[in-house]
């Protein structure tokens, strides 16, 4: 998923009791003790679409968590949170168990408080969620135009696992599905370990109705190598537009017709 509270907060560790204390930029006052999150299973589903002769990605992410507390830590139900975004990104929707988040563009307010990707860097967002108990569920919905790059459309997907994996909950995967409602092809999968370095990876390929649906799972274990985020690239096949498949014959009779125009006056010329 994202990373928590990464460029929001400074994080002390309690050496007594492993507590673990958040403190604002703007605070110098301990706003609580924050404990780790475990998430075995995250759900993800794109929907590529063309909008206006613009490729979108239109972005539903599922998060059941837990609450993996320490002994002897008062946690006040609070978690503050950011989560990258992509570019443009516009109609962002969060929910913590299907009530309404509000958020506040944080890189607006912090220009400096930026997300390193594989293609680039993401703005912020960020959101407090309240009241929240032993396990919840977090979704979070937004779309973004998609990056073309030399002829190729491609969109990333930042799945900071990392702070969701430990001791006591040491796996997780990731599933994605992503609906292809727009001609395609050459699609190419890979994980990012790097900003150079990208593995091909393997997906699923599935009709629904006049769509073709991709499969992808990641999965992440505590103490492995992570695999990094993913990345998918593809070409968008062009479609002959209506008016040319139907104008097709129109151009042809006329080609005919002035090249007997063209014969008969020469032929004319010749004996006149």
């Amino acid at each position: 998923m994202r990373t928590l509270l990464a460029a929001l907060v400074i994080l002390l560790m309690s050496s007594s009791v492993g507590c673990v204390l958040v403190i604002a930029p703007a605070s110098a006052n301990p706003e609580g003790y924050i404990p780790n999150l475990s998430m075995p299973k995250e759900y993800i589903n794109y929907t590529i679409a063309n909008v206006n002769g613009v490729l979108w990605a239109k972005i539903d992410g599922y998060y059941p968590m837990y609450l993996l507390k320490e002994n002897n830590c008062s946690f006040n139900g609070e978690l503050p949170m950011v989560y990258p975004m992509p570019p443009q990104t516009t109609n962002i929707n969060i929910s913590l168990d299907n009530q309404q988040v509000g958020y506040i563009n944080y890189t607006q307010s912090y220009p400096e408080a930026l997300h390193h990707t594989a293609i680039g860097n993401w703005w912020m967002i960020y959101f407090n969620l309240e009241n929240v108990s032993d396990y919840f569920v977090l979704k979070i919905h937004y779309e973004h135009p998609l990056e073309n790059v030399n002829g190729s459309y491609l969109f990333l997907y930042d799945l900071n696992i990392d702070p969701y994996l430990s001791e006591q909950d040491n796996d997780s995967t990731a599933y994605f599905t992503i609906q292809m409602q727009t001609p395609f092809n050459n699609l190419n999968v890979y994980s990012t370990e790097t900003d150079t370095k990208w593995n091909p990876i393997d997906y699923n390929l599935t009709e629904d109705g006049s769509s073709q649906v991709v499969g992808i799972q990641m999965h992440s274990e505590y103490g492995k190598p992570l695999l990094g985020d993913l990345v998918v690239t593809f070409s968008h096949e062009n479609q002959i537009p209506e008016l040319t498949l139907w104008s097709l014959p129109i151009i042809t009779v006329g080609t005919i017709l002035i090249l007997f125009y063209w014969k008969n006056r020469t032929k004319d010329d010749r004996y006149g």
